[in-house]
């Protein structure tokens, strides 16, 4: 081998280097935002980081050169994989056992700083979000939560600008009608939530009566592995018999811990010190709405992790 091949073999080996490490450099730096299009579009933090493995290989092998916007260039590909997972979690829904609810997740507290981003991935609206279709979710949350612009959504869900438009209308109007209707401030969220511990531990039924709202909703999700009610339970007084009958037949001591569970107050209960249920909840005008318990192990994971960071 001459040295002049040799010479031109080792400047190829390097430029390729280099270029992997842009790559790299690039994909770590956006990496919170690729995970937090994924999470929100799909509701499951296990699902996301499967989608960012598929993001990273075909990242691995774009030409850098050819990129405009390196950002952009990664968030569409992420779009384009959570919009393909979505439709398998679709089908996977289908035969689920008992209602499905959105994996939650042990969040930072830089994430509830930031109002519109916990908004957008509390339980309520992660809920609101199933009832779009896939698409609309898509342009809802890269619109709504990341202000994309239209020519970049369109590229993403390979739709026309125009279309894109009348898609973010059409979800919005969807969302508006069905979020939360009065905001609650995150001290009045732990007021309240604290009351609801001390009624739930104390077997205060009065108590919980006076916090939950008449047309309070309990979703359980157990995943068919743990026990969790079938279908909603709806209204305050079977909601609170419901929960304290529950807890009454207990052979386990039982420990409930707030915690900060995607960008919003919530309640852990353990079992004898093993984690068991994340109890998130709805406030609407200062009073309790929602509650959606998370039973299902296989969807706990994340909070036993360390708490996740998430952005825009």
């Amino acid at each position: 081998m001459t040295s002049e091949n040799s010479g031109r073999e080792q400047d190829e080996a390097t430029g390729a280097g280099a270029a992997a490490d842009a790559a790299t450099e690039d994909f770590v730096a956006h990496r919170n935002l690729l995970f937090t299009v994924a999470y929100e579009m799909l509701g499951s933090a296990a699902d996301a980081e499967d989608v960012l493995q598929e993001t990273w290989l075909r990242w691995a092998g774009v030409d850098l050169d050819t990129v405009r916007d390196r950002r952009a260039y990664l968030v569409r590909i992420t779009t384009r994989q959570a919009l393909n997972r979505l439709r398998t979690l679709g089908r996977r829904k289908e035969s689920y056992v008992g209602s499905w609810l959105p994996e939650p997740l042990l969040t930072t507290p830089d994430v509830a700083e930031d109002v519109e981003l916990a908004d957008s991935v509390s339980m309520a609206m992660m809920l609101v979000l199933e009832t779009l279709a896939p698409v609309e979710r898509a342009v809802f949350v890269l619109r709504e939560v990341f202000d994309l612009g239209y020519d970049e959504i369109a590229d993403a869900v390979e739709k026309s600008p125009a279309a894109v438009r009348q898609i973010a209308h059409r979800a919005r109007a969807h969302v508006a009608a069905r979020r939360p209707r009065g905001e609650v401030s995150a001290a009045e969220s732990r007021r309240v939530l604290a009351a609801f511990q001390r009624a739930v531990e104390t077997g205060d039924l009065q108590g919980l009566l006076d916090i939950l709202s008449p047309d309070v909703v309990l979703l359980g999700d157990g995943g068919g592995i743990k026990q969790a009610v079938l279908r909603p339970i709806v209204g305050a007084d079977k909601v609170a018999r419901l929960m304290l009958g529950g807890l009454g037949k207990l052979e386990m001591a039982m420990r409930m811990d707030p915690a900060q569970v995607n960008g919003h107050p919530a309640l852990v209960v353990r079992l004898d010190g093993e984690l068991d249920t994340v109890v998130a909840v709805r406030f609407d005008e200062g009073r309790i709405t929602g509650l959606y318990a998370v039973r299902n192990p296989e969807k706990l994971s994340y909070m036993r992790d360390e708490a996740t960071t998430l952005s825009r």
